[in-house]
C-alpha cells in the first residue's frame, strides 16, 4: 500500500474532481500562506475591517452587474458570507464523509480566493478512527467511535466559522442564533450538494441527519430532510433552510429551491424543469 503523507489529500482531490469549481492546496509547514491579488485570509474577514470590506465590494458589483439593481448592504454581507462558508465547510465535510477524517483549520490557517474557486490550508491535527492507517500520522487524533468523530465535526466547524460569524455579523445585522443557523444550512447543503456529484446523495443525507439531528449547539435545527412526491410521482429529496439568504430581496419571484418560503408546488415544478433539461 502506498504510504500515506497526508490525511486529507485525497479527499480533496475528489471533491476537485466531482466539483472542479473549487480546489484546495495543502500547505507545507513551512510554506506561506497565498497573499495579494484575490487571496483574503480568513482571520482577515474574521477581523471585520478593510479585507472584509474589499471582499464585499465584490458581492454589491455582482449584484449590480448580473440584477441591475443595489442590494441592501446587510443583504450583500449575507451573500458575501455564504459564498465564504458553503466552500469552508466542505474543508472539514469532504474527508469526514468519504475517509472518516477531521481537520482542524482555524481561521488562522485558511485562504480564499473567490474569483479562482480556490483555498489554501494548513493542517496541523486531525481526528480519526481506530485502525485508520491515517493514525500513525503527525497531528493524528484516534476518537473512540463514529459519534465522537460526529462531535469533532461539529466541533471543528465551530472553531473555524465563530470568529468568521463575528467579523460578518454587524454588517448582516444579525447575531447569535441567526448566524449559527446559517452555519447549519452551509454544512448541510455544501455536502448534500457534492455528494450528489459524487453519486452518494442518499448516503450524505443520512449521515448529515446522524451528524445534524438538532439541539447540537451552537447549530441551530437540523438537517431535516424530507422526501415529498415529485413530478414523476417519486421522491423528491429537499429540506427547509433554517436560515433566508435573503436573495427575495433582490429578486422577489426567484426563490432558493429550499427557501422556506418555497411552496411544494414550486418545488415540484422547478424538478420538472431541471429534469427536461437533463433529458435535453
Amino acid at each position: 500500500m502506498p504510504v500515506l503523507t497526508s490525511a486529507t489529500a485525497d479527499a480533496y482531490t475528489r471533491l476537485s474532481e466531482a466539483f472542479p469549481g473549487f480546489t484546495v492546496t495543502e500547505l507545507t509547514p513551512g510554506e506561506r500562506a497565498p497573499r495579494g491579488g484575490a487571496w483574503v485570509a480568513a482571520a482577515s474577514l474574521a477581523a471585520g475591517g478593510p479585507e472584509l470590506d474589499a471582499f464585499l465590494a465584490w458581492d454589491d458589483a455582482q449584484v449590480l452587474r448580473d440584477y441591475g439593481t443595489r442590494a441592501r448592504p446587510d443583504v450583500v454581507a449575507s451573500f458575501g458570507l455564504h459564498r465564504y462558508a458553503w466552500p469552508a465547510c466542505l474543508l472539514f465535510t469532504v474527508p469526514w464523509f468519504l475517509h472518516r477524517r477531521v481537520p482542524r483549520l482555524p481561521a488562522a490557517d485558511v485562504s480564499f480566493d473567490r474569483t479562482a474557486g480556490r483555498m489554501a490550508v494548513r493542517t496541523a491535527s486531525f481526528a480519526c478512527l481506530p485502525g485508520d492507517p491515517a493514525a500513525a500520522l503527525p497531528g493524528a487524533r484516534v476518537v473512540r467511535d463514529e459519534e465522537a468523530l460526529r462531535a469533532e465535526v461539529r466541533a471543528a466547524v465551530a472553531e473555524h466559522l465563530e470568529p468568521v460569524l463575528g467579523g460578518f455579523g454587524p454588517r448582516m445585522r444579525r447575531r447569535g442564533r441567526a448566524l449559527w443557523g446559517m452555519a447549519t444550512d452551509e454544512v448541510v447543503e455544501g455536502l448534500w450538494y457534492v455528494a450528489h456529484l459524487l453519486g452518494e446523495e442518499e448516503r450524505a443525507m443520512r449521515e448529515l441527519e446522524l451528524l445534524l439531528p438538532g439541539a447540537t449547539r451552537p447549530y441551530v435545527g437540523s438537517a431535516a430532510f424530507r422526501e415529498p412526491t415529485g413530478p414523476d410521482g417519486g421522491p423528491l429529496p429537499t429540506r427547509d433552510r433554517v436560515s433566508c439568504c435573503m436573495f427575495y430581496t433582490v429578486r422577489p419571484e426567484d426563490t432558493c429551491a429550499t427557501c422556506p418560503r418555497t411552496c411544494e408546488a414550486d418545488r415540484a415544478a422547478r424538478a420538472a424543469v431541471t429534469v427536461t433539461a437533463a433529458a435535453a
